[in-house]
């Protein structure tokens, strides 16, 4: 099978976290030649770049390349999103699901968008708080729609596997606007849809 070249890696930048990496190993106390470490510069510097090509990506465009008029104005929900972060304090994964809903004014996007727009703010160094409101902003911008709810609930690495490591700790955080935030109703048919 030929070798195709993904494009969220970036042979120069590669090579200079891969230079930093080899450092890294050798002041924790390894031999960054020895067998199993020699190409472990390289694919860190990889998995680096993987987890944070959201950087590159731009969550309007995303929206914008699938709006469609449509008059419809019922909440719209995509629920469950799998998403895969990495908390910016210790460069340490954070994992959990996304609820995301909105409720078209005359716009609506693919279903497949939402969870893209998702992706794209995950995939970067985050914290929880910023990537609730960073999805809430970006559909609220480029959809205009009467609202927009996140609900983001993960579990952080930072926190379970290092410092205080309580495994079952679950992190929740939400961001509304629009309807979403002066209609108690509307919420809450929200979150009852979610739990």
């Amino acid at each position: 099978m030929a070798y195709i070249k993904d494009e969220r890696y970036d042979e120069q930048t590669t090579a200079a976290i891969a230079q930093h990496y080899k450092e890294i190993l050798r002041l924790l106390g390894e031999d960054p030649e020895r067998e199993g470490l020699v190409k472990t510069p390289e694919r860190v510097a990889k998995a680096l770049q993987f987890l944070t090509h959201g950087m590159n990506q731009d969550g309007a465009a995303i929206l914008k390349s699938a709006m469609f008029k449509e008059e419809y104005q019922q909440m719209v929900l995509v629920k469950d999103i799998e998403l895969y972060s990495t908390c910016e304090h210790h460069v340490m994964p954070f994992i959990g699901k996304a609820h995301v809903a909105y409720i078209p004014n005359g716009t609506i996007t693919g279903l497949s968008k939402i969870a893209r727009v998702v992706e794209t703010f995950a995939r970067r160094l985050q914290v929880q708080e910023r990537l609730t409101t960073q999805i809430r902003d970006c559909i609220q911008e480029t959809l205009q729609p009467l609202g927009v709810a996140v609900v983001i609930e993960a579990s952080h690495t930072c926190m379970t596997l290092r410092g205080v490591q309580k495994a079952n700790a679950v992190t929740t955080t939400s961001a509304f606007s629009g309807i979403f935030l002066r209609d108690e109703r509307t919420r809450n048919e929200f979150l009852n849809l979610i739990k």
